[in-house]
């Protein structure tokens, strides 16, 4: 099944499957509805607006936990396109800032690897609504990608 889960990867990464195929395989983004965008070389992962993320039905404002799984499970996917390995990295650490309110509406995020090594990768992560300039939340996460990481059955 990872042999399966290497060439979906691969033909994602190489345009031949939209990026949506990998992320019906990570139950928890798929859960979430979490989209993917591909702008040129770079990728926008969308959590659309939906009834069950909301935290705050006064204002209404998106649930703390909905966006920061929202935020983790785009820096695994994005991991996974970025490595093309079928091992699923193991989160060690995720520190989140929350900078302003999520309102009811489509959240937006976007990943850079700041380190990548044989064990251990680095990635940072800005989520926004409106402009990219002004985030809602940023993060930071550290994954495990050693050989006893998990692998995506």
């Amino acid at each position: 099944m990872t042999d399966a889960l290497k060439i979906l990867i691969q033909q994602c990464r190489n345009g031949d499957l939209p990026y949506q195929a990998l992320i019906e395989r990570v139950p928890y983004a798929n859960f979430l509805g979490i989209e993917v965008i591909a702008q040129g070389e770079e990728l926008v992962f969308v959590l659309p607006k939906n009834e069950t993320n909301v935290g705050n039905p006064t204002l209404p404002a998106l649930h703390g936990g909905a966006v920061a799984g929202f935020m983790e499970q785009s820096a695994v996917i994005f991991l996974l396109l970025h490595m093309g390995e079928p091992r699923v990295p193991k989160t060690i650490d995720f520190t989140v800032d929350y900078l302003r309110a999520g309102h009811y509406k489509d959240t937006y995020a976007q990943c850079r690897v700041t380190r990548l090594g044989r064990r251990v990768a680095n990635v940072q992560i800005s989520a926004w609504q409106t402009r990219q300039s002004e985030p809602i939340t940023i993060a930071r996460a550290h994954f495990l990608l050693s050989e006893e990481t998990a692998r995506v059955e």
